[in-house]
């Protein structure tokens, strides 16, 4: 549909198991072919070849495991939010479920730009590729909170480059609960970094299966998940008298 009055909506979901290997790209064509199952209202671009006006989060990188993924989108007609999430989640893949949606506020800054951290739950491996022990972790996280960078390469443009990731790292701390797995808060601008290079730095550690937990919008001080920044309350239902 084209034209008309739009009703942006902004969605959480998650994903889980097996699905974690399916990269972002496959992933929002899983969405989009959800969209189209349920035949969701979406609006369209104009133009020789419109598309739905969906607009991802950050990626979430190949292998990795979430509990807080994120899309903005664009509608043609208000629907039932908790209808809609229940639908979609029967149409995706096994192991992705819509858990949320909200009503966004017009003109709202687009996720890429607004999210400014993320928190992660990773289970640790060493060289080995053994479960590392509770002491052994703790030396690592000691070290790297306390070293004045935490220096790696990456590769760009056929060029490696060196980068600092100390500053990335908000918080790291050995999960109370997991004594082989870290909790891992990061900044995702002005550079971000994968928990895999993180752990590298600290102490060529490598990661057996990450959780990104939550996505965070920190604004004057406020810091709110995506689904209560830049959102509005659902519009009351009007009874009949």
């Amino acid at each position: 549909m084209k034209g008309g009055a739009q009703f942006p909506v902004r969605l959480r979901y998650s994903k889980h198991g097996k699905v974690r290997w399916t990269s972002h790209r496959d992933v929002a064509r899983a969405l989009e072919r959800a969209f189209r199952v349920t035949q969701l209202p979406l609006a369209f671009t104009e133009g020789f070849s419109p598309r739905p006006k969906v607009s991802f989060g950050l990626a979430l990188p190949t292998g990795n495991e979430s509990n807080a993924e994120y899309l903005d989108m664009e509608l043609v007609q208000v629907v039932d939010l908790d209808a809609m999430c229940g639908a979609l989640t029967e149409a995706l893949p096994e192991g992705m479920a819509v858990t949320g949606a909200a009503p966004l506020s017009e003109r709202a800054p687009a996720l890429q730009e607004a999210v400014t951290a993320v928190n992660w739950l990773v289970d640790v491996f060493d060289e080995q590729g053994e479960a590392v022990d509770a002491i052994t972790l703790e030396r690592c996280v000691d070290a790297a909170l306390s070293a004045p960078a935490l220096p790696a390469i990456r590769r760009r443009k056929g060029r490696e480059e060196e980068v600092d990731l100390r500053p990335v790292i908000r918080a790291l701390s050995v999960a109370s609960d997991h004594p082989s797995a870290v909790e891992l808060e990061l900044q995702t601008q002005p550079r971000s970094a994968k928990p895999s290079e993180i752990l590298a730095a600290i102490g060529g550690l490598g990661e057996a299966r990450a959780l990104r937990t939550h996505q965070w919008i920190e604004r004057d001080g406020a810091r709110c998940e995506p689904l209560d920044a830049d959102t509005r309350p659902c519009a009351p239902q009007v009874r009949a008298s």
